[in-house]
């Protein structure tokens, strides 16, 4: 098998490099472009999103060249031999602000700013979309997860039965999205996460009985024994062996850590499990639960008060469900610092010009209040205004601000300090404290201010107008 990171070059569709060539042969290699990345609709009904994946993406572009196999490749596939020759000593040198991995983001702002030639920023565009969009998505919903479950522990499940090698990535995300671990061994190896697990209904079954299986575990992981109490009958079963087991280990010095619930109406069995628990004085055991859970079955079992500790969640999060995609797109706004946009019929996908800033305005309880996009040379405005309702507007004068957008990528190289998956997950915690309750809603969330400066509504009317003569 070859290893991947001596091919990320190739890691691109095919019409980026149709495109790149193009650019080469009509003599533009070192026309100027500037790219935004923004996405246009929050997932799941949210209030926000939860920006990720960007560390992965940056360490790839490191290695985003093309070696003597690559270039064969694209020739056999019938690219032009100058642009080859072209391409065999490429890396990106162009410049990439971003805000921060972690970040709590909306739509329609951007929140990646890529410059350099037309041909490198048009190279790494499926790349980028491909890292920011998904980590971004699984973040999120992870998020969500976390919100709903409060400070329980909550475990990802997920490699099972995600998308191929996309687990990796769906890992990382969802503890920056604030889970506590990973069943993903690799994921856990890579990126330095916790790793937990149980054990499957398999184990019981491969001994004569229950009773057996769960002392044969207890035996071997006494120190961390969690019993999986519904293969054959929760409640006349499973529970009554597992209290056996535990007043056992009592004996040994031992305690039973926690029973699992993997099947069945999780609310009525907890509750029965915490009752029969309880009678035998182990009200020192946990209850962990799993199954197809989400964060709306999880607001569902504590608005239920099943007492439940901890959840593992696995297939509604590592495949982003409802929302397969995060709509993220990376639009072209300037060429040779010439602002440009793109038209449709939909006012809504008509996109913002011109090299721009992101600022964040706190209202005066320090919270979030609203972002602006204003042009690069501007600094200081009083209204940002909605970049469709041009009649809808916010008054930001006088509010503290931050800039959200810094220099990340230059000459071939990452600018920013790497941190590790927990510290990006403390920050998105800290962040989220910063965003008001009711952008937070569970359902129905109130939309959260982004707005554009006048002086960015002028330019892109004025550009709607000369294109449309």
């Amino acid at each position: 098998m070859k290893n991947f990171t001596n091919y990320i070059g190739l890691f691109t569709d095919h019409y980026e490099f149709t495109m790149a060539q193009g650019y080469f042969l009509d003599g533009r290699k070192e026309t100027k472009a500037c790219f935004d990345y923004f996405f246009r609709k929050n997932p799941f009904k949210s209030g926000y999103v939860i920006f990720a994946g960007l560390q992965d993406f940056l360490e790839m572009l490191s290695e985003f060249n093309f070696n003597d196999d690559s270039i064969s490749h694209l020739k056999r596939v019938g690219f032009n031999d100058d642009f080859l020759d072209y391409l065999k000593d490429f890396k990106f040198n162009g410049k990439i602000y971003s805000v921060k991995e972690g970040e709590v983001i909306f739509n329609n702002e951007p929140v990646i700013i890529v410059e350099g030639n037309i041909i490198e920023t048009q190279l790494i565009e499926s790349l980028l979309l491909n890292m920011i969009n998904f980590q971004s998505l699984i973040a999120t919903k992870a998020s969500r997860i976390r919100l709903t479950a409060g400070d329980k522990l909550v475990m990802e499940f997920g490699l099972r039965r995600a998308q191929g090698l996309s687990a990796i990535h769906a890992s990382r995300a969802a503890i920056i999205g604030g889970l506590d671990s990973t069943s993903n061994v690799y994921s856990a190896y890579k990126y330095d996460l916790l790793s937990s697990g149980t054990l499957a209904h398999s184990w019981i079954q491969s001994y004569g009985d229950e009773l057996t299986a769960f002392r044969k575990f207890a035996s071997v992981f006494s120190n961390n024994c969690v019993l999986l109490v519904d293969t054959y009958n929760t409640i006349k079963s499973g529970l009554p062996n597992a209290v056996k087991v535990a007043k056992e280990m009592e004996v040994k010095g031992e305690r039973l850590r926690a029973i699992r619930l993997d099947s069945g109406d999780l609310a009525y069995l907890s509750k029965e499990a915490r009752k029969i628990l309880d009678q035998a004085n182990l009200r020192y055991v946990k209850i962990v639960a799993s199954n197809q859970l989400n964060e709306y079955l999880i607001k569902s079992l504590i608005d239920q008060g099943a007492p439940i500790d901890a959840f593992g969640v696995g297939t509604n999060l590592i495949t982003g469900q409802t929302d397969a995609a995060l709509d993220g797109v990376y639009k072209l706004a300037a060429v040779d610092d010439k602002p440009t946009l793109k038209l449709s019929e939909n006012i809504e996908k008509i996109t913002l010009p011109g090299t721009k800033k992101l600022y964040r305005y706190y209202n005066g309880e320090n919270k979030f209040y609203a972002d602006g996009i204003l042009l690069k040379e501007e600094n200081e405005i009083d209204e940002i205004y909605h970049p469709v309702d041009i009649n809808k507007c916010a008054n930001v004068q006088g509010l503290n601000k931050e800039e959200l957008l810094a220099k990340v990528f230059e000459g071939g190289k990452q600018k920013m300090k790497k941190e590790s998956v927990y510290e990006i997950r403390q920050y998105a915690k800290e962040r989220l404290v910063l965003l008001p309750e009711e952008h937070k809603r569970f359902e129905n969330p109130h939309i959260y201010k982004v707005g554009i400066s006048k002086k960015l509504l002028n330019l892109k009317t004025e550009l709607i107008k000369d294109l449309k003569r």
